[in-house]
């Protein structure tokens, strides 16, 4: 039997090499990262509950929601579970729990052997395929989303997930592949024999079963489509944090002696003691468990109902059952003039509470229809708009965003029908004009 989340998180290290190592790529991203182990701990530190009787509401929630096999809690667990084991050597398992003293690394050289380039780009790039999926998972987005979780890295991520996707940068990219292995790998995967070699790499075969596509072929595509999702933003980490493989190595120096000219050796040593992306992604599991419960446990009580209001603006008054609780959405932000991520939590006829994904729970509202849209990623052009696509549009007479729906595109022009209004308002505008 499977262990309950509640289980996993109490039983995570409060110090081993994977922690270790976490800790130290905290130049990388200062602050981000902290060990959260043990559930109520856990509860108190995200949501800053310290009612007893209220932690513990939040605690059975968390168990329902992982436990229900519509959510994707228990998938996401699976995945970071897999990856990890089919790249960890478990002869050398027992090494990842030692602590407490310097480890003479160079005495292990003759124990490892480094992997070649082949075999650690497709390790790194089917990390990346993994964590879209359980990024999908997590956020109830049906279908694997390369471009959605592209926008959510950049903008969203943070704590152990942004952890996460730095470790993998600095351990699977530039340790052993060097400060140039964004080109190394577009390079390797864009071999002839790419999708063969892959078809019959072990890690590959450990996830094959989560990847979306009917063949090796088509799951060979969407790898490829996850790693072009993310590599801007790999790209861009480096070049912000200025991140070589002699700063990682000295870093790592703090608990293992390391020379400059083993740092392949390093990688290697690194891929079978930690599991990094078991360790975090519980953690990220936990939490958007316990921001989810937090939110339903606070709808729940009588201050949160929506207020009675009265709508001034464009809005919608039609069929809201595509908004369905656990629904992936966006809500618009007049303040900001933008849309974010969210999940809805609760519906109450046409108002909706919403959780703001990669934001904490304090940010959770109640937001009419007019503020909410289902948009998908996979069919926008290059400014990211798609025919039937619900927008604000910018009213320069009346200095006011109106909701509307892209009817036509042609080039950087875009015909819109005002919602809430007859034909007579349809009109071209330009691309900075929506949002």
């Amino acid at each position: 039997m499977d262990k309950s989340i509640i289980q996993l998180v109490d039983e995570l290290p409060n110090d081993n090499i994977t922690v270790k190592v976490l800790k130290a790529l905290d130049y990388v991203a200062p602050g981000e990262w902290n060990n959260l182990v043990g559930f109520d701990n856990s509860i108190r530190a995200i949501t800053g509950e310290t009612d007893a009787k209220v932690i513990q509401k939040i605690r059975d929630r968390a168990v329902s929601l992982y436990h229900d096999p519509q959510n994707g809690y228990q998938t996401a667990i699976k995945l970071y579970q897999t990856i990890d084991k089919a790249d960890t050597a478990m002869a050398t398992a027992a090494l990842a729990n030692k602590v407490g003293e310097k480890i003479g690394f160079l005495s292990f050289l003759s124990n490892i052997t480094p992997k070649a380039d082949v075999t650690q780009t497709i390790d790194l790039v089917l990390k990346i395929a993994v964590e879209i999926i359980a990024f999908s998972k997590l956020n109830g987005i049906p279908s694997p989303n390369p471009q959605a979780f592209a926008i959510s890295l950049a903008e969203n991520y943070k704590d152990a997930s942004l952890t996460r996707m730095v470790a993998l940068v600095c351990i699977d990219g530039i340790l052993p592949l060097g400060p140039d292995f964004l080109s190394k790998i577009h390079s390797i995967i864009s071999g002839a024999d790419a999708s063969s070699i892959v078809a019959q790499n072990p890690v590959f075969l450990a996830v094959n079963n989560f990847l979306p596509g009917n063949n090796p072929g088509e799951k060979f595509g969407f790898i490829t489509q996850a790693f072009n999702s993310v590599q801007g933003w790999m790209n861009n980490l480096v070049a912000k944090t200025g991140v070589t493989p002699q700063s990682i190595s000295s870093h790592l120096g703090s608990f293992i002696q390391i020379a400059d000219d083993n740092l392949d050796f390093v990688a290697a040593f690194l891929d079978q003691t930690t599991n990094y992306y078991e360790h975090t992604g519980i953690q990220t599991v936990a939490r958007t468990l316990i921001l989810r419960s937090h939110s339903l446990v606070k709808a729940e009580t009588p201050q949160d109902s929506p207020q009675s209001r009265q709508d001034t603006s464009s809005a919608v008054k039609s069929d809201n059952s595509q908004y369905a609780v656990s629904k992936t959405v966006e809500v618009w932000d007049g303040d900001e003039e933008d849309w974010y991520q969210a999940t809805i939590e609760k519906v109450q006829e046409d108002q909706f509470f919403v959780y703001y994904l990669g934001y904490g729970s304090t940010y959770d509202e109640w937001v009419g229809e007019d503020e909410i849209r289902i948009r998908e990623h996979g069919a926008s052009d290059d400014n990211g708009f798609a025919v039937s696509q619900k927008v604000k549009v910018w009213d320069e007479d009346n200095e006011d965003w109106y909701s509307a729906s892209i009817e036509k595109i042609q080039g950087q022009q875009y015909y819109v029908h005002y919602l809430d209004y007859d034909s007579s308002y349809d009109e071209w505008v330009d691309a900075e004009e929506i949002r």
